[in-house]
């Protein structure tokens, strides 16, 4: 057995249009260039499937719409790669079919991670969302049917015109569909996009409910069971003893190797990591001549890795070993940390506390060197 990466993730950037606040790396339509895109993504997977481990862990298909891609292209690939423990599947809301779940559950889909964002219809205008509430709810039972016993819903607070009765009543309405999973992100528009120009002044006003709104998620979904295991992430305890964290995320969060495949798609591997060109075409034309992509490479020394594995580590509710990572560390701010009952260090492992969590990478960066 080889010593390889035991993650594999596998970008799909196809989109049936581009929301406002989205910054992936997406491609709009397409539709006549699905195939060649699967072809060349198992093309780049035949360069570099000596960089993965033979028994894999996890296996994801982010985008974009992973299941906006042509359901024939879409089954082929997932038929064609790798065995994993967790395959995970990202979907949009309105492209869950019956037969779309079928053919997932049979393709060996064991996850799927549904795009709601919120369930109140003027918020989705505003995100430029095309799923409806009742899309969301049909696409899960749909789901469920197909015999899914692992789906994961994504809501985003802080959006423009929101308030905090708008998102107490999304957080309702996800538990009543009792996901397995449960990730809450906040809005975050990058400065310059058309959105940011629409909304500038609402998304100020939001900034200063954020606070209030990451309160408001973690309390509402501790009391109701979920477990929160990452600053963005909530899983249920489940009757039959199954770990129902995002396995593919915790292996970002514990800094473990992983390869990407696809455009935009970033790999870290050792000593080194590598983003693979943003552009379809480039792409494209590399792969079908049998050559690697044009990729951004960064070396990656111990120091760099060492930090890294703080900050991710850090988001956690798990104590993190700190072993080989003292070098990394602030002392004086670790200090004023645990003085300030946001840390704690008993030598061998770190951990924030839950007041240390709710000001999360403001702490973070106090303690990292």
């Amino acid at each position: 057995m080889t010593s390889g990466a035991r993650h594999l993730y596998v970008h799909l950037p196809f989109c049936a249009h581009r929301c406002g606040y989205c910054d992936f790396v997406t491609v709009v339509g397409r539709r006549a260039q699905h195939a060649a895109y699967v072809n060349a993504l198992l093309q780049e997977l035949e360069l570099e499937g000596s960089l993965l481990d033979n028994e894999l862990e996890t296996v994801f298909l982010g985008g974009g719409t992973p299941t906006f891609t042509a359901l024939p292209d879409l089954v082929r690939l997932l038929e064609s790669l790798p065995v994993a423990a967790e395959v995970t599947v990202e979907a949009n809301p309105e492209t869950v079919t019956p037969e779309l779940a079928r053919a997932l559950r049979h393709a060996g889909v064991t996850r799927v991670s549904l795009g709601a964002q919120t369930f109140r219809p003027q918020l989705l205008t505003v995100l430029e969302r095309v799923a409806q509430p009742d899309d969301v709810r049909r696409a899960l039972h749909h789901l469920r049917d197909a015999g899914f016993d692992n789906i994961s819903l994504d809501l985003i607070y802080g959006i423009p015109g929101q308030s905090a009765s708008d998102l107490d009543a999304d957080l309702d309405d996800a538990l009543a569909l009792e996901p397995e999973h449960l990730s809450c992100y906040e809005l975050e528009a990058k400065p310059g996009t058309r959105f940011t120009h629409a909304w500038g002044a609402e998304l100020v006003r939001q900034a200063d409910a954020m606070e209030d709104y990451f309160e408001r998620v973690v309390e509402r979904l501790a009391g109701a069971g979920y477990r929160w295991y990452e600053t963005a992430n909530f899983c249920r305890a489940d009757a039959a003893g199954r770990d129902l964290r995002a396995r593919h995320n915790l292996a970002y969060w514990l800094g473990h190797d992983y390869l990407g495949l696809g455009i935009g798609a970033v790999s870290t591997i050792e000593d080194r990591r590598w983003r693979n060109t943003p552009r379809l075409g480039g792409y494209l034309e590399a792969l079908a001549g049998g050559r690697r992509p044009e990729r951004e490479i960064e070396p990656l020394d111990a120091d760099v890795r060492a930090r890294e594995r703080l900050m991710l580590g850090l988001r956690l509710d798990e104590p993190l070993p700190v072993g080989g990572l003292r070098s990394a560390l602030d002392a004086d701010g670790l200090a004023r940390a645990e003085q300030l009952g946001l840390a704690v260090d008993d030598g061998a492992t770190l951990a924030l506390t839950p007041r240390g969590r709710f000001l999360g990478g403001g702490v973070t960066a106090e303690i990292v060197a």
